[in-house]
């Protein structure tokens, strides 16, 4: 999706972006270690999540709340992988083939 104003090298768009402008991105100048750990932070909420999932019995479970539960899971696995990504470049200075 294209956006009206593209950003500055600096800043990276998050991919589960779905509006025109990029209202949410990544500090590519950021201090490496802490995109790193903000990249952690969601994949691990992400696998807390599915791991209460796994243990939950569904039997009660509102048939709507399975849309809520799959939006938050592709949220926090798509920014943490964005992030995690943006980290590695930056910790190893490479760069992603075009």
């Amino acid at each position: 999706m294209p956006t009206l104003n593209p950003l500055p090298n600096r800043y990276h768009r998050l991919n589960s972006c779905v509006t025109e402008s990029a209202p949410m991105v990544i500090d590519t100048e950021a201090n490496p270690k802490d995109i790193f750990e903000a990249g952690v932070q969601r994949v691990r909420a992400c696998s807390d999540l599915l791991e209460t999932l796994h243990c939950l019995c569904f039997k009660h479970a509102d048939v709507q709340d399975i849309p809520h539960i799959t939006h938050a899971l592709y949220l926090l696995a798509q920014d943490g992988n964005d992030l995690l990504q943006v980290a590695q470049q930056r910790m190893l200075n490479w760069q992603a083939p075009a």
